[in-house]
């Protein structure tokens, strides 16, 4: 994606036919005030998008009402794929990522949303993300020689 697309804020628009935000999708941890958030990208359609983008700067966005979207990241931890789960994009006041709220199915990560983690499964999360990220470092390394 060429970097004049997308801005340093969240907000990434392709081709002038693809329109993103980047947001939280936050998972509360079973007994204690903490959440585990995975940052991930929604695809909206141009009206949102273009609604979402003219309040981006303004006090009060936060009592928008939330726009439909599509989960466009894939979460390796996840199966079935994350892909195109629907979303409901919840803008939050100025300086804060919108919260990605799920649509209510069967999905794991749906599941997971609603009805919280335990800690033990933010330890699973975190090690297969990083056991995928230093697996690919390596492969990179590997590719080079």
């Amino acid at each position: 994606m060429p970097p004049a697309a997308c801005s340093p804020r969240i907000q990434c628009v392709i081709k002038a036919q693809h329109y993103f935000v980047k947001g939280l999708i936050e998972i509360p941890v079973i007994g204690s005030d903490e959440v585990f958030s995975w940052g991930v990208w929604v695809s909206l359609s141009r009206e949102n998008f273009s609604r979402a983008a003219d309040l981006w700067d303004k006090p009060g966005r936060e009592s928008e009402k939330p726009y439909v979207g599509w989960l466009t990241t894939e979460l390796a931890t996840y199966a079935p794929s994350t892909i195109n789960l629907k979303t409901n994009v919840h803008t939050r006041p100025i300086g804060e990522r919108p919260l990605i709220e799920l649509e209510p199915t069967d999905h794991l990560l749906a599941v997971e949303q609603r009805a919280g983690i335990t800690r033990d499964r933010v330890r699973e999360i975190a090690e297969t993300v990083l056991h995928s990220t230093n697996s690919a470092l390596h492969d990179e390394h590997e590719d080079a020689h």
